[in-house]
């Protein structure tokens, strides 16, 4: 909210207000609650999985290809030591030498989207590019999850989200808004 916005609440007897200067569109996007009457229907939140691998850029090929191999992934993100995301691994980054350093192979700056955003907007551009596969993260860009585009249209469908992620104990959604309120 704003400076003026905090300054008129307070005016108004409200004692615990504060000036949360990031803005609206970062508390929706770190899965804060929100008021109001605006229904949001399903949010690409509902449908992130955050169980997908990730690497270091230091790290070696073969320590991620086993990772991901481990977990049954064909892809792995990379991550800073801040949990930032900074590239991917996939196709033939995968071929690349065992011993080569994972940024010397990775894919740079992958697309990310929001939590907040709408799932329904988010599969018609999924479809539209023949994207499998979208990378979540906050608005400073720390890894959240993964939103795959077989499961999201599952849950767009009205399947229930116990089925669709039985495999992963921390999915679906763990960012979600309506989880967090709970």
């Amino acid at each position: 909210m704003s400076p003026r916005a905090a300054c008129r609440l307070e005016a108004l007897g409200f004692e615990q207000v504060y000036d949360y200067t990031a803005g609206i569109a970062d508390w929706k996007a770190a899965g804060l609650p929100v008021e109001g009457t605006e229904s949001p229907g399903l949010r690409i939140a509902d449908a992130t999985r955050p169980d997908i691998p990730t690497a270091q850029p230091h790290e070696t090929v073969g320590t991620a290809r086993q990772r991901a191999s481990e977990a049954g992934w064909d892809e792995a993100l990379v991550v800073d030591c801040e949990g930032i995301v900074v590239g991917r691994l996939r196709g033939s980054a995968w071929e690349a030498d065992d011993e080569l350093t994972v940024d010397a192979v990775m894919e740079l700056g992958p697309t990310t989207v929001r939590p907040d955003g709408s799932l329904h907007s988010l599969l018609g551009r999924m479809n539209e590019r023949g994207t499998k596969l979208v990378v979540v993260s906050d608005p400073q860009g720390h890894l959240i999850g993964v939103v795959l585009a077989g499961d999201a249209q599952r849950l767009a469908t009205g399947e229930p989200p116990e089925r669709i992620w039985k495999d992963c104990d921390s999915c679906p959604g763990r960012w979600s808004p309506a989880e967090q309120t709970s």
